[in-house]
C-alpha cells in the first residue's frame, strides 16, 4: 500500500464523515426549528413532536433549505416573517453543529 493510497482513503473517510455530520446538523436544526415553530403555533405535547417530524420531512422535498422555509412561512403566517425564520434557521444550525461537536 502506498502513501498515496493511504491519503486517498483518509480523504474519502473524512469526506464521508463530514457529509454525515452535515446531514445530522441539518436534521437536528430542523427538529429544533419545528420545536420553535410549534411553540409559536401554540402546540403542546405530542403535537409538538408530530410538527417537528413535519418540518424534518419537508426538507426532503428538494435540495437546500427553501422547502423548509416555504413550509414555515406558510404555517407561521402572521406569527413570524420569512426574515425571522431564516435568522432562526442560521441560529439553530450553529447550535446544532455545536451540540454535535460536544457530543463527539
Amino acid at each position: 500500500m502506498s502513501t498515496f493510497d493511504d491519503r486517498e482513503r483518509a480523504f474519502e473517510s473524512k469526506y464521508a464523515h463530514d457529509a454525515e455530520m452535515a446531514f445530522k446538523a441539518i436534521s437536528r436544526r430542523n427538529k429544533m426549528l419545528g420545536d420553535w415553530a410549534a411553540a409559536l403555533l401554540g402546540k403542546t405535547g405530542d403535537a409538538v413532536k408530530a410538527y417537528e417530524m413535519e418540518v424534518i420531512k419537508a426538507d426532503f422535498e428538494e435540495d437546500g433549505d427553501e422547502d423548509v422555509v416555504r413550509k414555515l412561512v406558510k404555517d407561521l403566517d402572521g406569527k413570524a416573517t420569512e426574515a425571522e425564520i431564516r435568522s432562526k434557521m442560521v441560529e439553530l444550525h450553529r447550535a446544532a453543529k455545536d451540540q454535535l461537536v460536544k457530543e463527539g
